[in-house]
């Protein structure tokens, strides 16, 4: 054991040499390989794994089905490029998008990752419609590249030292009905935001030269909050009023994550266009933007493009991960663990003061800490991670004030492993309540 933990911190030594401190760390493990719900690390522990690369393995790791496809797939062709040659899959791939995606989009082009595909999705808009505006949301994330990070504002940092930002984005409040940004009760949250919404477009950013509004159903790396399904339709009526397309950033919530194969589908609205990526192809570098074909057969050959879109081995893996998705279960099972979840950790909120809000939908769960006056507890999250790490558990934080965890297992995590890490995540909170 001493000489794989010397192992370890050999190898994060040498990595400060080498990585950029840009990239943040979350954790100083260093893994040899994952299997299923958990990752194996180099010193010989293992780890109930809540993070999933994000929300981005939904399978699990290395789901045998998946190695297979990718496997298989390396022995045929590795990289053609779309543009260049033209392969079967990419083909299949589209087909079932069509398929699964919801009603009314029918065309897709492939990209690499989830900031490419709000950028193809915002280029896409801008392009059919002439018009130049781009309206997100306060608390949301879109990506880290120029024109994602200044649709971004989960956190100011992101932001910070990069202005000035891409012109003619604004941003609208995000119905976070908890902490809602009117100052209003949660019962009229909806409401007023979707109002204020309404007032920038008659003040701010007039509607005549809006092309679209992005948004995602679900916040994620701002705080995993659920919006009222009243707030989606409404948004949907007012963009269909001043002729505005609306995107969808399904990013995160997409391919299973919230127990509907897309969020979309829980509050019953039809995006226009949707950027897709993460879960498609169990961490294979992959995205997609999916629209109708009477917006893409707008968007001419060669305005848009991408080298490695559509790898056929990433591809395959995706064709293999909606397979499983859609085979084995997972959807169904989704929607069990996750109100297996959120029922305890409801009960534990009820014995915790330090606790104030839990949320999600199917394995999108997201847990809220409070300060004794009701503000943001970052610290109290700190230390629960903290907690849960020395014992086994990865979980990652959330929220603008960082005070929020998320907890996202593969979709096919068992019985046993939810009661694992509800275990060790009682224990970190018993430990914390001790510590207060």
């Amino acid at each position: 054991m001493v000489r794989q933990q010397d192992a370890t911190s050999e190898i994060l030594a040498r990595e400060t040499l080498v990585i950029a401190p840009t990239l943040a760390r979350y954790t100083q493990i260093v893994a040899e390989y994952g299997q299923g719900s958990y990752i194996y690390a180099r010193d010989g522990r293992k780890y109930l794994d809540f993070a999933m690369g994000i929300a981005t393995n939904n399978v699990g790791h290395c789901h045998p089905r998946v190695v297979q496809a990718a496997v298989e797939q390396t022995k045929k062709l590795i990289h053609g490029a779309a543009s260049v040659v033209h392969y079967e899959q990419h083909v299949e791939l589209a087909e079932k998008l069509v398929e699964i995606t919801p009603p009314g989009i029918d065309m897709c082009f492939f990209a690499n990752s989830g900031a490419e595909a709000v950028e193809g999705a915002v280029k896409l808009a801008r392009y059919v419609s002439g018009r130049p505006i781009i309206i997100s949301f306060i608390g949301g994330f879109h990506g880290r590249t120029y024109g994602a990070v200044s649709l971004t504002s989960s956190k100011a940092h992101y932001r910070a030292g990069y202005q000035p930002l891409m012109p003619s984005f604004h941003a609208a409040p995000y119905p976070y009905c908890y902490r809602c940004p009117m100052g209003q009760k949660r019962e009229s949250c909806a409401v007023d935001c979707l109002s204020y919404l309404d007032r920038m477009l008659e003040t701010v950013t007039p509607a005549s030269d809006v092309a679209a509004v992005i948004i995602e159903p679900l916040l994620g790396e701002g705080g995993y909050v659920v919006p009222p399904r009243e707030y989606l339709v409404g948004l949907r009526q007012l963009c269909d009023e001043h002729g505005i397309l609306l995107i969808l950033d399904e990013v995160q919530s997409g391919f299973g994550r919230t127990g509907k194969m897309f969020a979309a589908e829980h509050f019953e609205v039809n995006p226009d266009i949707v950027s897709l990526g993460k879960g498609i192809a169990s961490g294979f570098p992959l995205s997609a933007v999916v629209a109708s074909s009477s917006l893409m057969r707008a968007w001419p050959a060669g305005v848009h493009g991408s080298t490695f879109g559509g790898n056929p081995v990433a591809v395959a893996a995706a064709l293999a991960s909606i397979a499983v998705i859609q085979e084995e279960g997972l959807l169904e099972n989704a929607v069990r663990m996750g109100d297996r979840i959120v029922t305890r950790l409801r009960e534990l909120k009820d014995q915790h003061a330090s606790l104030g809000d839990v949320r999600g939908l199917g394995l999108m769960i997201g847990v809220e800490f409070d300060r004794e006056d009701g503000s943001p507890n970052k610290e109290a999250v700190a230390r629960i991670r903290e907690q849960c790490l020395e014992k086994g558990l990865i979980l990652l934080s959330c929220g603008t004030w960082e005070n929020g965890i998320r907890i996202v297992p593969p979709l096919n995590v068992s019985e046993a492993e939810v009661d694992e890490g509800l275990g060790i995540f009682e224990a970190a909170l018993q430990a914390l309540q001790g510590r207060d």
